[in-house]
Protein backbone atom coordinates (compact mmCIF):
# COMPACT_ATOMS: atom_id res chain seq x y z
CA UNK A 1 0.00 0.00 0.00
CA UNK A 2 2.73 2.28 0.70
CA UNK A 3 4.45 1.71 -1.94
CA UNK A 4 1.26 2.34 -4.25
CA UNK A 5 0.92 5.80 -2.44
CA UNK A 6 4.55 6.90 -3.34
CA UNK A 7 4.07 5.78 -7.07
CA UNK A 8 1.06 7.82 -7.68
CA UNK A 9 2.61 10.77 -5.82
CA UNK A 10 5.75 10.37 -7.97
CA UNK A 11 3.64 10.32 -10.99
CA UNK A 12 1.26 13.14 -9.81
CA UNK A 13 3.98 15.84 -9.12
CA UNK A 14 5.97 14.38 -12.23
CA UNK A 15 2.57 15.44 -14.12
CA UNK A 16 2.24 18.93 -12.86
CA UNK A 17 6.00 19.82 -13.52
CA UNK A 18 5.21 18.76 -17.04
CA UNK A 19 1.70 20.77 -17.41
CA UNK A 20 4.24 24.34 -16.19
CA UNK A 21 2.20 27.11 -16.76
CA UNK A 22 3.90 29.89 -18.44
CA UNK A 23 5.92 32.69 -16.32
CA UNK A 24 6.49 36.19 -16.21
CA UNK A 25 9.78 36.15 -17.90
CA UNK A 26 11.97 38.40 -20.61
CA UNK A 27 15.18 39.17 -22.08
CA UNK A 28 16.52 42.87 -23.12
CA UNK A 29 19.09 44.16 -24.70
CA UNK A 30 19.63 47.89 -23.77
CA UNK A 31 21.97 50.81 -23.94
CA UNK A 32 23.47 52.86 -20.66
CA UNK A 33 24.42 56.54 -20.62
CA UNK A 34 25.73 58.11 -17.64
CA UNK A 35 27.73 61.24 -16.80
CA UNK A 36 31.24 60.93 -15.87
CA UNK A 37 31.73 62.84 -11.83
CA UNK A 38 35.48 61.86 -11.66
CA UNK A 39 37.53 64.85 -12.44
CA UNK A 40 40.59 61.94 -13.73
CA UNK A 41 40.04 61.31 -17.98
CA UNK A 42 38.20 63.78 -20.31
CA UNK A 43 35.41 62.28 -21.16
CA UNK A 44 31.78 63.65 -19.85
CA UNK A 45 29.99 60.80 -20.74
CA UNK A 46 30.37 56.98 -20.82
CA UNK A 47 28.10 54.23 -22.50
CA UNK A 48 27.28 50.54 -21.61
CA UNK A 49 25.91 48.04 -23.57
CA UNK A 50 23.45 46.10 -20.95
CA UNK A 51 21.96 42.77 -21.93
CA UNK A 52 19.44 42.06 -18.84
CA UNK A 53 16.93 38.55 -18.18
CA UNK A 54 14.07 38.80 -16.02
CA UNK A 55 11.77 36.18 -14.17
CA UNK A 56 10.14 35.89 -11.19
CA UNK A 57 8.29 32.29 -9.45
CA UNK A 58 7.51 31.68 -6.27
CA UNK A 59 11.05 31.41 -4.64
CA UNK A 60 13.31 32.95 -7.35
CA UNK A 61 13.63 36.70 -9.44
CA UNK A 62 15.76 38.31 -11.62
CA UNK A 63 14.90 41.91 -12.44
CA UNK A 64 17.47 43.26 -15.38
CA UNK A 65 20.35 43.89 -13.26
CA UNK A 66 19.60 42.25 -9.59
CA UNK A 67 18.20 38.84 -9.03
CA UNK A 68 17.32 37.09 -5.50
CA UNK A 69 15.62 34.42 -3.47
CA UNK A 70 12.07 34.66 -1.15
CA UNK A 71 13.78 34.13 2.13
CA UNK A 72 10.47 34.78 4.09
CA UNK A 73 6.84 36.04 3.30
CA UNK A 74 3.99 37.30 5.47
CA UNK A 75 1.03 39.07 4.38
CA UNK A 76 2.56 42.28 2.79
CA UNK A 77 5.99 41.96 4.29
CA UNK A 78 8.90 40.25 2.13
CA UNK A 79 12.77 39.31 2.86
CA UNK A 80 14.84 38.35 0.27
CA UNK A 81 18.49 37.65 -0.28
CA UNK A 82 19.68 39.76 -2.98
CA UNK A 83 22.78 39.87 -5.85
CA UNK A 84 22.79 43.86 -7.82
CA UNK A 85 24.98 45.04 -10.53
CA UNK A 86 26.46 48.58 -9.48
CA UNK A 87 28.17 50.65 -12.31
CA UNK A 88 31.36 52.23 -11.43
CA UNK A 89 31.03 55.25 -14.18
CA UNK A 90 35.10 55.93 -14.49
CA UNK A 91 36.30 56.99 -18.38
CA UNK A 92 35.99 54.17 -20.51
CA UNK A 93 39.96 54.49 -20.90
CA UNK A 94 40.42 53.74 -17.51
CA UNK A 95 37.61 50.98 -17.00
CA UNK A 96 40.00 48.43 -17.90
CA UNK A 97 42.36 49.17 -15.57
CA UNK A 98 40.44 49.23 -12.59
CA UNK A 99 38.62 46.28 -13.71
CA UNK A 100 34.96 47.15 -14.26
CA UNK A 101 31.47 47.67 -12.42
CA UNK A 102 31.10 45.61 -9.35
CA UNK A 103 28.54 43.46 -7.55
CA UNK A 104 26.76 43.95 -4.43
CA UNK A 105 25.04 41.13 -1.99
CA UNK A 106 22.82 40.80 0.96
CA UNK A 107 19.53 41.77 2.42
CA UNK A 108 16.06 43.14 1.08
CA UNK A 109 13.56 43.80 3.30
CA UNK A 110 10.15 44.67 1.37
CA UNK A 111 6.63 45.85 2.17
CA UNK A 112 3.37 46.68 -0.01
CA UNK A 113 1.40 49.18 1.18
CA UNK A 114 -1.53 49.15 -1.53
CA UNK A 115 -2.18 50.84 -4.33
CA UNK A 116 0.85 50.15 -6.26
CA UNK A 117 3.44 52.01 -3.47
CA UNK A 118 5.97 49.43 -1.85
CA UNK A 119 9.32 50.01 0.03
CA UNK A 120 12.52 48.53 -0.01
CA UNK A 121 15.71 48.40 3.11
CA UNK A 122 18.88 46.81 1.21
CA UNK A 123 21.87 46.42 3.42
CA UNK A 124 24.45 45.22 0.94
CA UNK A 125 28.48 44.50 0.97
CA UNK A 126 30.83 44.39 -1.90
CA UNK A 127 33.33 41.12 -1.85
CA UNK A 128 35.47 43.13 0.33
CA UNK A 129 32.71 43.74 2.86
CA UNK A 130 32.76 47.13 1.92
CA UNK A 131 29.12 48.42 3.50
CA UNK A 132 26.19 50.60 2.07
CA UNK A 133 22.35 50.36 2.96
CA UNK A 134 19.08 51.66 0.36
CA UNK A 135 15.99 53.17 1.47
CA UNK A 136 13.80 53.59 -1.06
CA UNK A 137 9.93 54.66 -1.64
CA UNK A 138 8.23 53.77 -4.88
CA UNK A 139 5.34 53.67 -7.10
CA UNK A 140 4.16 50.91 -9.52
CA UNK A 141 1.86 52.13 -12.14
CA UNK A 142 0.59 49.61 -14.85
CA UNK A 143 -1.63 50.80 -17.62
CA UNK A 144 -3.25 48.58 -20.87
CA UNK A 145 0.17 48.90 -22.49
CA UNK A 146 2.76 49.85 -19.99
CA UNK A 147 4.50 49.42 -16.28
CA UNK A 148 6.48 52.48 -14.65
CA UNK A 149 8.23 51.79 -12.19
CA UNK A 150 9.03 55.65 -10.42
CA UNK A 151 11.31 55.66 -6.94
CA UNK A 152 13.51 57.76 -4.22
CA UNK A 153 16.24 56.59 -2.39
CA UNK A 154 18.30 57.60 0.36
CA UNK A 155 21.96 55.74 -0.25
CA UNK A 156 24.15 55.32 3.23
CA UNK A 157 27.91 54.60 1.90
CA UNK A 158 30.04 53.97 5.23
CA UNK A 159 33.68 54.85 4.90
CA UNK A 160 35.47 52.89 3.42
CA UNK A 161 32.81 52.45 0.48
CA UNK A 162 33.39 56.10 0.16
CA UNK A 163 37.05 56.21 0.29
CA UNK A 164 37.37 53.54 -2.51
CA UNK A 165 34.65 54.40 -5.02
CA UNK A 166 34.83 57.95 -4.63
CA UNK A 167 37.98 58.77 -3.32
CA UNK A 168 39.88 56.54 -5.43
CA UNK A 169 41.82 55.23 -2.09
CA UNK A 170 43.56 52.14 -3.43
CA UNK A 171 43.18 52.57 -7.19
CA UNK A 172 45.03 55.94 -7.67
CA UNK A 173 48.12 57.92 -5.79
CA UNK A 174 46.46 60.85 -5.77
CA UNK A 175 43.57 59.11 -4.16
CA UNK A 176 41.70 59.89 -0.96
CA UNK A 177 40.45 58.83 2.66
CA UNK A 178 36.64 59.87 2.88
CA UNK A 179 33.88 59.37 5.53
CA UNK A 180 31.02 58.12 5.69
CA UNK A 181 27.78 59.86 3.80
CA UNK A 182 24.35 60.08 2.28
CA UNK A 183 23.44 60.14 -1.41
CA UNK A 184 19.96 60.82 -2.61
CA UNK A 185 18.98 59.03 -5.89
CA UNK A 186 15.37 59.27 -8.06
CA UNK A 187 14.04 58.36 -11.44
CA UNK A 188 11.89 56.23 -13.20
CA UNK A 189 11.83 53.01 -15.22
CA UNK A 190 9.71 51.33 -17.77
CA UNK A 191 8.52 49.27 -20.70
CA UNK A 192 6.13 50.00 -23.37
CA UNK A 193 4.46 46.81 -25.19
CA UNK A 194 4.60 47.17 -28.82
CA UNK A 195 3.47 44.10 -30.59
CA UNK A 196 2.87 40.92 -29.57
CA UNK A 197 6.14 40.27 -27.13
CA UNK A 198 7.96 43.04 -28.45
CA UNK A 199 8.54 45.45 -25.42
CA UNK A 200 10.96 48.97 -25.53
CA UNK A 201 12.43 49.47 -22.26
CA UNK A 202 13.77 52.93 -20.75
CA UNK A 203 15.02 54.99 -17.28
CA UNK A 204 16.25 58.36 -15.99
CA UNK A 205 18.06 58.27 -12.74
CA UNK A 206 20.04 61.23 -11.14
CA UNK A 207 21.68 60.85 -7.98
CA UNK A 208 22.79 64.05 -5.44
CA UNK A 209 26.51 63.27 -3.74
CA UNK A 210 26.65 63.49 -0.13
CA UNK A 211 29.14 66.37 1.15
CA UNK A 212 32.47 64.01 1.39
CA UNK A 213 31.87 63.24 -1.94
CA UNK A 214 31.13 66.62 -3.51
CA UNK A 215 34.26 67.87 -2.12
CA UNK A 216 37.01 65.51 -2.47
CA UNK A 217 39.59 66.39 -4.87
CA UNK A 218 38.56 62.88 -7.06
CA UNK A 219 35.14 64.17 -8.28
CA UNK A 220 34.02 67.10 -10.57
CA UNK A 221 30.49 67.06 -9.90
CA UNK A 222 27.72 67.16 -7.53
CA UNK A 223 25.25 65.00 -9.25
CA UNK A 224 25.72 62.07 -11.57
CA UNK A 225 22.84 61.19 -14.05
CA UNK A 226 22.61 57.81 -16.06
CA UNK A 227 19.85 57.01 -18.85
CA UNK A 228 18.60 53.50 -20.36
CA UNK A 229 17.15 52.58 -23.59
CA UNK A 230 16.59 49.55 -25.18
CA UNK A 231 14.39 47.17 -26.55
CA UNK A 232 13.00 43.26 -25.10
CA UNK A 233 11.17 40.03 -25.65
CA UNK A 234 8.87 39.24 -22.49
CA UNK A 235 5.60 36.95 -21.87
CA UNK A 236 3.30 39.47 -20.32
CA UNK A 237 0.61 37.25 -18.05
CA UNK A 238 -1.55 40.55 -18.42
CA UNK A 239 -1.85 40.51 -22.32
CA UNK A 240 -1.50 36.63 -23.34
CA UNK A 241 -2.92 35.43 -19.99
CA UNK A 242 -1.40 32.43 -18.31
CA UNK A 243 -1.63 29.01 -20.08
CA UNK A 244 -0.77 25.12 -20.08
CA UNK A 245 2.73 24.78 -21.88
CA UNK A 246 4.05 21.42 -24.02
CA UNK A 247 7.82 22.74 -23.37
CA UNK A 248 9.17 20.01 -21.24
CA UNK A 249 11.80 20.41 -18.48
CA UNK A 250 15.33 18.59 -19.26
CA UNK A 251 18.66 17.92 -17.70
CA UNK A 252 22.07 18.47 -20.14
CA UNK A 253 25.33 16.79 -19.05
CA UNK A 254 28.08 18.08 -21.83
CA UNK A 255 31.84 17.40 -22.31
CA UNK A 256 33.81 19.78 -24.38
CA UNK A 257 37.52 20.94 -25.51
CA UNK A 258 38.95 23.99 -25.75
CA UNK A 259 39.71 26.01 -29.00
CA UNK A 260 41.35 29.39 -29.50
CA UNK A 261 39.55 29.85 -32.86
CA UNK A 262 37.21 33.05 -32.54
CA UNK A 263 33.28 32.07 -32.90
CA UNK A 264 33.39 33.14 -36.33
CA UNK A 265 35.90 30.69 -37.41
CA UNK A 266 33.86 27.95 -35.51
CA UNK A 267 31.13 28.46 -37.40
CA UNK A 268 33.06 28.69 -40.71
CA UNK A 269 34.82 24.94 -39.83
CA UNK A 270 38.30 26.20 -38.87
CA UNK A 271 38.33 25.20 -36.10
CA UNK A 272 42.18 25.40 -34.38
CA UNK A 273 43.21 22.68 -31.58
CA UNK A 274 44.07 23.90 -28.29
CA UNK A 275 47.63 22.66 -27.75
CA UNK A 276 47.34 21.87 -23.98
CA UNK A 277 43.74 20.10 -24.32
CA UNK A 278 42.17 21.83 -21.62
CA UNK A 279 38.32 20.60 -21.14
CA UNK A 280 35.21 21.23 -19.38
CA UNK A 281 32.21 19.39 -18.45
CA UNK A 282 28.81 21.17 -17.49
CA UNK A 283 25.45 20.16 -16.30
CA UNK A 284 22.56 22.26 -17.28
CA UNK A 285 18.88 22.58 -16.47
CA UNK A 286 16.01 23.97 -18.39
CA UNK A 287 13.21 25.24 -16.26
CA UNK A 288 10.30 25.90 -18.96
CA UNK A 289 9.32 29.38 -19.61
CA UNK A 290 6.99 29.23 -22.69
CA UNK A 291 6.30 27.42 -26.06
CA UNK A 292 5.77 30.37 -28.74
CA UNK A 293 7.63 33.70 -29.72
CA UNK A 294 5.49 36.04 -32.03
CA UNK A 295 3.45 32.59 -32.38
CA UNK A 296 6.30 30.78 -34.28
CA UNK A 297 7.01 27.30 -32.35
CA UNK A 298 9.93 27.72 -30.06
CA UNK A 299 10.79 25.89 -26.90
CA UNK A 300 11.90 28.68 -24.04
CA UNK A 301 13.60 27.65 -20.93
CA UNK A 302 15.10 29.75 -18.29
CA UNK A 303 18.67 27.71 -18.12
CA UNK A 304 20.98 27.90 -14.87
CA UNK A 305 24.05 25.55 -15.29
CA UNK A 306 27.16 24.33 -13.65
CA UNK A 307 30.27 24.13 -15.42
CA UNK A 308 33.53 22.67 -14.54
CA UNK A 309 37.01 23.57 -16.06
CA UNK A 310 39.35 20.46 -15.44
CA UNK A 311 43.18 21.00 -14.21
CA UNK A 312 45.75 20.89 -16.90
CA UNK A 313 49.88 21.98 -17.39
CA UNK A 314 48.95 25.07 -17.89
CA UNK A 315 45.72 26.07 -15.64
CA UNK A 316 44.02 24.85 -12.22
CA UNK A 317 40.81 23.56 -11.87
CA UNK A 318 38.03 26.23 -11.88
CA UNK A 319 34.38 26.38 -11.50
CA UNK A 320 31.85 28.37 -13.60
CA UNK A 321 28.41 29.31 -13.16
CA UNK A 322 25.79 30.36 -15.88
CA UNK A 323 22.46 31.81 -16.08
CA UNK A 324 20.67 32.30 -19.55
CA UNK A 325 17.87 31.87 -21.83
CA UNK A 326 17.72 29.14 -24.12
CA UNK A 327 15.42 28.71 -27.19
CA UNK A 328 15.04 25.66 -29.29
CA UNK A 329 13.25 25.50 -32.90
CA UNK A 330 12.97 22.10 -33.77
CA UNK A 331 12.90 20.54 -37.42
CA UNK A 332 11.20 17.42 -38.43
CA UNK A 333 13.11 16.48 -41.65
CA UNK A 334 14.46 13.94 -42.12
CA UNK A 335 13.99 13.22 -38.26
CA UNK A 336 13.26 15.49 -35.68
CA UNK A 337 16.00 17.79 -34.42
CA UNK A 338 16.77 21.69 -33.04
CA UNK A 339 18.53 24.37 -33.56
CA UNK A 340 19.00 26.19 -30.54
CA UNK A 341 20.45 29.89 -28.70
CA UNK A 342 20.95 30.89 -25.37
CA UNK A 343 22.00 34.19 -24.08
CA UNK A 344 23.26 34.87 -20.40
CA UNK A 345 25.63 35.72 -17.95
CA UNK A 346 28.69 33.59 -17.05
CA UNK A 347 31.02 33.43 -13.71
CA UNK A 348 34.11 31.94 -13.63
CA UNK A 349 36.02 31.32 -10.12
CA UNK A 350 39.55 31.22 -11.78
CA UNK A 351 40.10 32.29 -15.61
CA UNK A 352 41.18 29.87 -17.84
CA UNK A 353 44.20 29.63 -19.62
CA UNK A 354 42.25 29.92 -23.08
CA UNK A 355 40.39 33.61 -21.81
CA UNK A 356 44.24 34.36 -19.92
CA UNK A 357 46.16 33.79 -23.34
CA UNK A 358 43.87 35.82 -25.25
CA UNK A 359 43.43 38.60 -22.90
CA UNK A 360 47.34 39.05 -22.09
CA UNK A 361 47.98 39.20 -26.32
CA UNK A 362 45.76 42.05 -26.44
CA UNK A 363 46.93 44.12 -23.34
CA UNK A 364 43.65 43.77 -21.27
CA UNK A 365 42.65 42.53 -17.82
CA UNK A 366 40.29 40.27 -17.81
CA UNK A 367 36.80 39.80 -15.90
CA UNK A 368 35.63 37.24 -14.27
CA UNK A 369 31.73 38.12 -15.36
CA UNK A 370 31.07 37.75 -18.93
CA UNK A 371 28.73 37.34 -21.55
CA UNK A 372 27.34 33.56 -22.48
CA UNK A 373 26.14 32.33 -25.97
CA UNK A 374 25.06 29.01 -26.40
CA UNK A 375 24.88 27.67 -29.61
CA UNK A 376 23.49 24.15 -30.34
CA UNK A 377 22.06 21.68 -33.07
CA UNK A 378 20.69 18.18 -31.56
CA UNK A 379 18.81 14.82 -32.57
CA UNK A 380 16.14 12.78 -31.27
CA UNK A 381 17.53 9.56 -30.61
CA UNK A 382 14.04 7.85 -30.65
CA UNK A 383 13.67 9.14 -34.32
CA UNK A 384 17.76 8.64 -35.24
CA UNK A 385 17.34 4.85 -34.27
CA UNK A 386 13.36 4.18 -34.42
CA UNK A 387 13.16 3.43 -30.49
CA UNK A 388 10.09 5.51 -29.29
CA UNK A 389 11.15 4.75 -25.72
CA UNK A 390 14.10 7.54 -26.80
CA UNK A 391 11.81 9.97 -27.69
CA UNK A 392 12.90 11.98 -24.93
CA UNK A 393 16.41 11.80 -25.63
CA UNK A 394 18.68 14.11 -27.82
CA UNK A 395 22.31 13.53 -28.78
CA UNK A 396 24.18 17.11 -30.03
CA UNK A 397 26.73 19.84 -30.44
CA UNK A 398 27.30 23.54 -28.54
CA UNK A 399 29.30 25.90 -28.59
CA UNK A 400 30.28 27.20 -25.07
CA UNK A 401 31.03 30.94 -25.72
CA UNK A 402 32.12 33.44 -22.89
CA UNK A 403 32.71 36.90 -24.37
CA UNK A 404 32.76 41.08 -23.04
CA UNK A 405 31.30 42.30 -26.15
CA UNK A 406 33.75 44.16 -28.18
CA UNK A 407 34.61 46.97 -25.73
CA UNK A 408 31.10 47.80 -25.41
CA UNK A 409 30.40 46.56 -21.50
CA UNK A 410 31.58 48.08 -18.61
CA UNK A 411 30.17 45.63 -16.11
CA UNK A 412 32.65 43.03 -18.54
CA UNK A 413 35.87 45.35 -17.67
CA UNK A 414 35.62 47.34 -21.28
CA UNK A 415 37.64 44.66 -22.99
CA UNK A 416 37.45 42.34 -26.37
CA UNK A 417 37.95 38.59 -26.45
CA UNK A 418 36.72 35.84 -23.93
CA UNK A 419 37.22 31.88 -24.82
CA UNK A 420 35.30 28.73 -26.78
CA UNK A 421 34.62 25.34 -26.15
CA UNK A 422 33.50 22.85 -28.41
CA UNK A 423 31.49 20.43 -26.50
CA UNK A 424 29.27 17.29 -26.93
CA UNK A 425 25.82 16.35 -24.92
CA UNK A 426 23.01 14.17 -24.05
CA UNK A 427 19.95 15.66 -23.23
CA UNK A 428 16.92 14.25 -21.82
CA UNK A 429 13.40 15.47 -21.21
CA UNK A 430 11.35 14.85 -18.33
Amino acid sequence: MADTDLTESGATTLSELRKKHSENWGIAATMRSASIPYTEGGSQNVQSFVPMMFYEDEAFFIHGIEGGLRLWEQGDWRLNTILRMRFIDLPREVQNDIGGDTGDFGFQLKKQWGEGWYSDLDLLSDKDYRLHGVATLGKNIQGDSFDLNATISAIYKDADFNSFYYGLSEYRDEGVRLGAGVDVKAGFSGRYHVYSNLYLLGGAYATYFDSNVRHSPTISESWEGEVFAGFGFFNDNRVTGRREISTRPYVRVAHGWATPSNIGEIIAGDVEKDPYNNQLTSVFYGHPLSDKLFGIPLDIYLTPGIVWHWQSEVQSSSAEIVMAIKAYYTIDWPTKWRVGVAEGLSYVNHITYVEQTELDEKGYEPSHLLNYIDLSVDVNLGDLFGKPEWNKAWLGYSLHHRSAIFEKASQFGRIKGGSNYNTIYLQFDF
